[in-house]
């Protein structure tokens, strides 16, 4: 009983006697060990941490196997808790920094922590302006610049088909005449010789800078393709696309490699997944970003990308003001400089102000000069600088400046290339052909050259032997080669070889929006305009001006013929071209909505009669002329350059048989003291078979849909 009572007792005083724990310290131990043994076997089994590879890591640390069991990792104690464990782990591995928020390593994890984006940024690479421009952005209707051209120009018209496409990939490629207005005269005198064109006379795209009223028809007018010049072949970093949709200029679309057959078809293997791999990395050296920051550069990278956020952003006086004092505070840095033209550049875009071109041109020019100038600067700044001359009309300086570049990167083709255009601006064919020469001997397959090669053969009146150049240039598909004036030029050339391919390529040429129609290819055009080969009296609304001509018809005949019979070599030999055979001369009166010097005092009476209709005298994409063609003349089939004028003739000296013209298909004959009125942008032709010599006045007018804003607007022709 007392051993019984003991026992309760004693039992009793193990339990809640005392007010003592009911468990030892011992028990709870226990517990804890028989968890971290079931985590430990958590970890390993659900692949939280690879243990193979921390032991791995402790071998190199010269710790054994038995050193990492017994937990004297207490070294590599990375979060502060006093023993090593998964966290550590994770850092050991690399997997985390410590104190920072864990991260899976399971290869299907797709998305990370945000703590993740500051980690994995890499420092940050020199982002340029060139680059971003280049990027895609948001699809807009294409104006006629992106442009054309929004750059700086003389008129501003909207509306005209293949402004774009005709002229901002020609690279600019035709002189330019002088200024309509005043404010600027281009360098070169001889700017006002076309060499593009069959017709004599030519688009006034000088650049002038001019004040407009706000435009309340908008016409893009085709000759500015100087302020999307093509200048730009290949991805330039230099030009703007926000501040001008340009062409702008307009990166060289990059080649595109054609997935073998045998690789769509065939399941992909490990050999073509590094195929892909090595095309890739080929595609990312083709567009490597330009290196534009120097050394120096890029430790004042954060204020030059500050300066251009505003750029880009369109806040155009804030940036140039940036960039001014970027100038200032590190007169050496050549991306701060080139920061500055651009903003300069922008700035004369904004005011329409040719002083303030004139100094970013000049400012382009400091920025090439200045010492450890990286190649990648070098070549945007000096090409940037070629374009805006061009546009401003310095043809002499622009190719000083290609010039300079070819030097400079001798093996860049496509600076050739421009330099050929630079000398076809100036008139001389001669310099362009020697270039081109130069680049086919190196690059036989070169397309932009073949076209423009092939051009300037055909100037020679080298028919035949223009015509692979110019088919094969097209073919190309190369960029500036698809391009109204080439189809144009082919065309021509065929049909005068008496080859019918030639309407094959007018179809093409049409197809890919250069012509209005087949019979319809004159390249500087209004959209919308009524568009028939054969006008009537009635449907020009021009009856009181064919009435005048119609009722005073001897009056100018006479005059005509006593001029004739002077023989002072008023009546000039047509020199465009157009001439398969015979004698066709012409005596010029007005010319771009201009008296030709003192050419009415020959006349004086037929100038009186048309003084007040000023829908012929002002009209300056169109000439009044007599013209005059001896017997066995011939006059190609061919195209005047707009849609904008109808062309009236007055018959004077007409031999009752022999003399007839064609447009389109449909062929009429002239009568003394009557009117013909066609729309000679249509495709037309003459001969002249009688035994005497044909005389006519020729007066082109508005075409009668024109505005008068339109009127005002339209560059001269």
């Amino acid at each position: 009983m007392e051993r019984g009572q003991k026992e309760e007792e004693g039992g009793g005083g193990g339990g809640d006697a005392g007010g003592g724990p009911k468990y030892s310290w011992f028990t709870w131990f226990v517990v804890l060990a028989l968890l971290g043994v079931w985590s430990s076997l958590a970890v390993v089994y659900f692949d939280i941490v690879d243990y193979d590879s921390v032991i791995a890591r402790a071998k190199e640390f010269h710790m054994n196997f038995s050193e990492v069991l017994q937990g004297k990792l207490t070294a590599y104690d990375t979060d502060g808790d006093g023993d090593f464990d998964v966290e550590d782990a994770k850092v050991l591995l690399g997997l985390k920094e410590a104190g920072r928020a864990a991260v899976r390593d399971s290869p299907e994890e797709t998305t990370a922590p945000q703590v993740l984006k500051s980690e994995e940024t890499s420092e940050p690479v020199a982002e340029t302006p060139e680059l971003q421009e280049n990027e895609p952005t948001s699809p807009e209707p294409p104006t006629a610049e992106t442009v054309s051209e929004s750059d700086l120009r003389p008129a501003r018209d909207d509306e005209v088909s293949g402004s774009h496409d005709v002229e901002s990939e020609i690279q600019a490629a035709v002189p330019l005449p002088p200024a309509v207005e005043d404010d600027f005269v281009p360098d070169d005198p001889r700017g006002s010789v076309h060499p593009y064109e069959d017709e004599a006379n030519t688009i006034d795209t000088t650049g002038v800078l001019v004040e407009e009223p706000p435009p309340q028809e908008s016409v893009v007018e085709a000759g500015q393709y100087l302020a999307s010049s093509k200048l730009s072949q290949e991805a330039e970093p230099g030009v703007e696309a926000e501040k001008q949709p340009e062409p702008e200029p307009e990166p060289e679309p990059e080649p595109q490699t054609e997935t073998p057959k045998e690789a769509e078809s065939v399941p992909e293997s490990d050999g073509t997944a590094e195929k892909q791999a090595e095309e890739k990395l080929k595609e990312k050296a083709k567009k490597k970003k330009p290196k534009l920051f120097n050394k120096f550069d890029k430790t004042i990278k954060a204020e030059i990308d500050a300066a251009e956020k505003l750029r880009k952003k369109g806040k155009v006086e804030e940036a140039l003001r940036a960039f001014e004092t970027l100038v200032q505070k590190y007169p050496q840095s050549p991306r701060a400089r080139y920061g500055k033209a651009q903003a300069e550049d922008d700035m004369a875009e904004k005011m329409r102000s040719n002083d303030m071109l004139q100094r970013a041109i000049n400012t382009y020019r400091e920025a090439a000069e200045l010492p450890d100038v990286t190649p990648d600067l070098l070549k945007a700044t000096l090409k940037r600088r070629a374009e805006r001359q061009q546009f401003l009309g310095r043809m002499r300086g622009s190719l000083a400046t290609l010039e300079k570049l070819v030097q400079l990167f001798p093996d860049d083709i496509s600076l050739k290339n421009d330099l050929g255009v630079a000398h076809l601006l100036l008139g001389d064919n001669k310099g362009a052909k020697k270039v081109y020469e130069e680049v086919l001997a190196v690059s036989p397959g070169n397309g932009f050259a073949k076209v423009h090669y092939g051009f300037i053969l055909k100037s020679e009146n080298k028919i035949a032997e223009s015509i692979p150049y110019l088919r094969e240039g097209l073919e190309s598909g190369e960029p500036g080669t698809d391009d109204g004036r080439f189809y144009f030029h082919l065309g021509d050339a065929l049909q005068r070889v008496g080859d019918n391919s030639a309407y094959d390529w007018y179809e093409l040429g049409h197809k890919r929006g250069h012509f209005a129609s087949v019979w319809q290819r004159s390249l500087y055009n209004v959209n919308g305009l009524k568009a028939q080969p054969w006008w009537t009296p009635k449907e020009t609304g021009y009856t009181d001006l064919v009435k005048t001509l119609e009722r005073n018809w001897k009056t100018i005949r006479d005059e005509a013929l006593a001029m004739m019979d002077q023989n002072t070599g008023v009546f000039i030999p047509e020199e465009e071209n157009l001439r398969e055979k015979g004698e066709w001369g012409q005596y010029t009166l007005w010319q771009q909505g201009r008296k030709v010097g003192n050419a009415c005092e020959g006349v004086p009476k037929t100038c009186s009669l048309l003084e007040k209709y000023p829908e012929a005298t002002g009209c300056k994409r169109g000439q009044i002329k007599f013209s005059v063609m001896q017997p066995g003349t011939h006059v190609w089939p061919h195209t005047g350059p707009t849609n904008c004028r109808l062309r009236m003739h007055l018959g004077l000296v007409i031999p009752k048989q022999g003399c007839k013209i064609r447009c389109t298909n449909q062929t009429r004959e002239w009568e003394e003291g009557k009117v013909l009125i066609f729309d000679d942008s249509f495709e037309h032709e003459v001969w002249q078979d009688a035994d005497s010599y044909r005389l006519i006045f020729i007066v082109d007018v508005w075409h009668p849909e024109l505005t008068q804003y339109q009127r005002q607007t339209l560059s001269p022709i």
